[in-house]
């Protein structure tokens, strides 16, 4: 059939992570679950860091505004997720599809800043104790999490205009369980070389920069460990990066390796399993390992139990 004679995608068709309907059901039981700790964990430290005073300190307003963007991030993806394994037709339209590529990728790409400046505030407080406060300031907090959000929206804004310029038409079956753009670019009744070339350029600059700067903290910070003399300091310290680096580890190894592939239509199958691990499983993690292993975190708990 000639192009000029095919009708413009109107929705897609979502494969979803398998067609067997009990492996369907025994996913919505471990996602619901996941989906349910990841909304309890995040909102649980938002609350906390708002009603306890102890908790007015840089790190937790990054810890806070990353719980919100974990929340987000999770709450564009996983309850269509969840739907999707009870019906047999797994069907959202183009504007849909639009919206929730728009919002995963800012949500996505805010949280690759934050885990950054995350970083840098660790590696301050633990190089430059003396001039913490003085660097870490409100203004400077409130400036590096505007800039984060900047950063989402922009590189949102680049990846879903290439994406959804494109001409879709004739095949509109989605081999994903959500809308991500190297899987719609695989549906393009054009070339799109351009779109993968700016989508591997935002990827450059909001996943490598990034990582660039968080190895640069945690070198740093483990150069000026190791010249503890405390034993059970290093420990603290070698601890909390440890946890703190696994999920830079689930995070940007799971991201890079989806958006760093200069041509998108040479992804494969386990691709979307991959994905499973920076879309869901990382906002299901970070509050536990940032935040509610913490004795700050645990004693705000335990006086908000006690009220």
């Amino acid at each position: 059939m000639g192009k000029e004679n095919q009708t413009h995608v109107t929705e897609f068709i979502l494969v979803g992570l398998s067609s067997n309907h009990q492996t369907q059901i025994l996913l919505f039981v471990v996602f619901l679950i996941i989906y349910l700790l990841t909304v309890s964990g995040n909102l649980l430290i938002i609350f906390l860091t708002f009603v306890d005073s102890r908790l007015h300190t840089p790190m937790y307003f990054f810890l806070k505004n990353l719980s919100f963007t974990d929340l987000c991030f999770s709450t564009t993806i996983v309850p269509q997720m969840l739907f999707h394994f009870l019906v047999m037709r797994k069907a959202i339209s183009f504007t849909g599809c639009s919206i929730q590529m728009f919002f995963f990728l800012i949500m996505g790409c805010t949280e690759s800043s934050l885990l950054a400046v995350m970083s840098y505030d660790r590696y301050v407080a633990v190089c430059k104790p003396l001039h913490y406060s003085s660097i870490m300031t409100h203004r400077v907090c409130i400036l590096l999490v505007i800039g984060s959000w900047a950063s989402g929206v922009i590189v949102s804004l680049v990846d879903t205009t290439f994406t959804l310029d494109l001409s879709y038409q004739g095949l509109n079956v989605i081999n994903h369980y959500f809308c991500e753009p190297p899987a719609l670019l695989k549906l393009a009744s054009e070339e799109t070389y351009k779109a993968e070339m700016a989508i591997f350029a935002m990827g450059v600059i909001i996943l490598l920069g990034p990582v660039s700067l968080i190895l640069f903290s945690y070198w740093n910070i483990i150069s000026t460990v190791i010249q503890i003399q405390s034993g059970e300091g290093r420990l603290k310290v070698f601890s909390t990066c440890g946890s703190h680096f696994i999920v830079v580890v689930f995070f940007y190894g799971s991201t890079i390796f989806t958006y760093m592939q200069p041509n998108a239509r040479k992804m494969n199958e386990g691709d979307k399993v991959i994905s499973v691990f920076y879309s869901v499983v990382t906002s299901m993690m970070n509050p536990f390992i940032y935040s509610l292993r913490n004795k700050d975190v645990k004693a705000a708990c335990r006086k908000l139990f006690r009220r």
